[in-house]
């Protein structure tokens, strides 16, 4: 499906982990530029909100069943105030202030998938600012204790050249006793 030769095979590979995504999950894709992850989702059955700052790249997403928010996120007021998400997926983007808002949209039961450029990547391309880069473990400061680390990656990728540093995370709050413990799908590699 081309649906998922454009999306980012760590959001394709955790995916399963969306609560109901078949069923109508809410999920936020955040700072989701043309929607690779809003089709994708759309697709599978959610019920997207895509928010982006670039209204002419929302503009590709006429014919999506998503709800559409131009908001500028660095300079503006959180879009999302009060709201929760079976699923916040944010790929290639970061704005540290925004990092707490992130995880407190993920509703009980939720997920987090995130993944962006991490420090090194100055050495192969663009980002290349520090502000754009994520910290060795940053993403694992960003979540914790409020969300359960399911998956975490932090290296190299050779196609394209990049450094990359990527998390998947539950909101525990509907966690299982340790008789009857909750089975978050992995998939081997």
């Amino acid at each position: 499906m081309e649906l998922f030769l454009n999306a980012s095979p760590w959001i394709v590979r955790h995916a399963g982990l969306i609560p109901g995504l078949t069923r109508h999950a809410r999920v936020l894709d955040l700072a989701c530029g043309q929607g690779r992850h809003v089709r994708l989702l759309a697709a599978l059955g959610a019920q997207v909100t895509a928010v982006d700052r670039d209204a002419a790249a929302l503009d590709t997403l006429r014919g999506v069943a998503a709800e559409v928010i131009v908001a500028d996120l660095e300079a503006g007021p959180w879009p999302l105030d009060g709201r929760t998400f079976d699923a916040v997926v944010v790929t290639n983007y970061l704005w540290r202030p925004l990092l707490p808002d992130i995880v407190a949209s993920v509703a009980p039961g939720g997920v987090l998938l995130y993944e962006t450029f991490a420090h090194g990547n100055a050495s192969v391309g663009k980002p290349s600012r520090p502000d754009f880069l994520l910290q060795p473990g940053e993403l694992l400061d960003a979540v914790r204790p409020v969300l359960r680390v399911i998956a975490y990656e932090d290296g190299f990728l050779d196609t394209p050249a990049r450094f990359v540093q990527r998390i998947a995370a539950v909101h525990p709050a509907q966690a299982g006793t340790s008789a009857d413990p909750v089975r978050w799908p992995l998939h081997a590699s």
